[in-house]
């Protein structure tokens, strides 16, 4: 068996349904513990996220953190919103049929007790640095929350985090920009990783303040164009969408036909897909939110964890349903198109001339939004394992593997990315099972005080 072969095998297994269960049931055991408090306060979350702090510049000064509570949200859906809502939610059709989108949606709303689970406790559990920033994730609340016998767990997170924040943030991304821009505008791969290299550079080299910044202009104008673009669509074919609505509910739970290009699917390929793909998408319990979230400027971690539970919300229940709904729409579906292809054809189909360029225009600022919300990931990761002194060495490699991404095949280094990423997630559950008591009596607490 060749090395790629082997890694297909194993990433299979990371993947298989030991994981994706394990995933799906954390979150549903942890919003039953909740007492659905995320669904019960989507209200709450928004209120937070909008609202002026009150307090005196002197408790100001005490309040942790380094960015905003809104910075560290838009921060963590930088690294969300990527290419898994365009050209996964395709994949996930594609693979899994249209029920795979209401698996994807039961995913998200498990997802939202995660999330809230994830950065809650990165705000109890964080630290400051010798430079004075606040780092956390899961990797500190392992350690601080669960003690010595468990730091085995801390570190085995960072590792695969540090690892696999190469692939999924950094050489993916870039490679699938490179394609896009290369095909469209004849430009080398090579010159597109290169300056995509520069601008990143240019936000990273300022840290945690400076990819806030970025990132909070950054991902609501581009979420918005590829929102408004995908809403003209459904509300011009408004009288279909019941019809949608029924084929995912009913494909979610009947094996869908074959059809076309389209190979036919079970309901088992129905869960997988949708599972994996929501997983993907939103990467609630694989731990990488929480790094971002423990830099937000609040002592609260009710007040952080309701923010933070916001990102299914946005990412799949909004995002990846407009890419589904134009999808099924269009039934390009059925040609056999797939991934980033399929999703530009529903929507060059629906708006010719112009719908293949929101997507495209999607495509690069969400990838560009995903490598440099990673890149924080993975430098908190490294940070964890060898020291604050790693930090300008990691930034410096973050930048040069950019060109090289956008250059070269990346079907192993996509393997790799793979693996580690779903090793990331098994530290993490752990993690928040064990705390879970924590995060209950907590949150289950009247009394409440906002600390922004």
């Amino acid at each position: 068996m060749n090395i790629e072969a082997f890694l297909n095998s194993l990433s299979s297994f990371i993947w298989g349904p030991f994981t994706l269960s394990l995933l799906f049931l954390v979150g549903l055991y942890l919003m039953i513990g909740l007492k659905a408090y995320p669904l019960r306060n989507l209200n709450k979350g928004l209120e937070y996220l909008f609202k002026k702090s009150t307090l005196s510049n002197k408790r100001k000064r005490r309040t942790g953190g380094d960015i905003s509570s809104f910075e560290s949200l838009m921060t963590a859906l930088s690294a969300t919103v990527g290419t898994g809502n365009i050209a996964g939610v395709a994949t996930a059709i594609f693979l899994g049929g249209p029920g795979a989108i209401f698996w994807m949606w039961l995913t998200a709303l498990v997802g939202m007790a995660t999330k809230y689970a994830e950065a809650f406790l990165a705000i109890v559990y964080r630290e400051k640095n010798t430079k004075g920033n606040h780092v956390g994730g899961p990797m500190y609340y392992i350690k601080n929350g669960l003690g010595q016998k468990y730091n085995l767990l801390a570190y085995a997170f960072a590792f695969f985090g540090m690892i696999a924040a190469f692939g999924i943030g950094n050489g993916v991304q870039s490679n699938s920009v490179a394609q896009v821009i290369s095909m469209e505008l004849d430009i080398s791969r090579a010159m597109v990783g290169f300056i995509i290299a520069i601008l990143v550079m240019l936000v990273i080299i300022g840290g945690i303040q400076s990819i806030g910044r970025t990132a909070a202009k950054l991902v609501p104008a581009m979420s918005l164009i590829y929102i408004l673009g995908g809403l003209y669509i459904i509300v011009s074919n408004f009288e279909l969408v019941p019809t949608i609505f029924w084929l995912i509910i009913d494909s979610a739970f009947n094996t869908t036909a074959a059809s076309g290009g389209f190979a036919g699917a079970t309901v088992w390929a129905a869960i997988r897909y949708g599972v994996s793909r929501g997983v993907f998408s939103n990467e609630a319990g694989l731990g990488s939110s929480p790094i971002a979230h423990a830099a937000a400027k609040t002592n609260d971690p009710k007040h952080q964890g309701s923010i933070s539970m916001l990102e299914p919300l946005i990412d799949t229940l909004l995002v990846c349903t407009i890419t589904a709904f134009v999808i099924l729409i269009s039934q390009s579906w059925y040609i056999g198109y797939n991934g980033a292809a399929l999703t530009t054809y529903a929507f060059d189909s629906a708006i010719p001339g112009i719908g293949k360029y929101i997507v495209i225009f999607g495509l690069v600022l969400f990838a560009f939004s995903t490598i440099i919300g990673w890149s924080y990931y993975g430098e908190k990761c490294a940070e964890f394992l060898f020291g604050e002194k790693v930090i300008l060495y990691y930034r410096i490699l973050w930048v040069v593997v950019i060109p090289i991404g956008a250059a070269v095949e990346l079907n192993l280094v996509w393997l790799v990315a793979d693996i580690m990423n779903g090793l990331m997630a098994l530290p993490n559950l752990i993690a928040l099972l064990l705390l879970s008591p924590i995060v209950f009596k907590q949150t289950m607490k009247i009394k409440n005080n906002i600390s922004t």
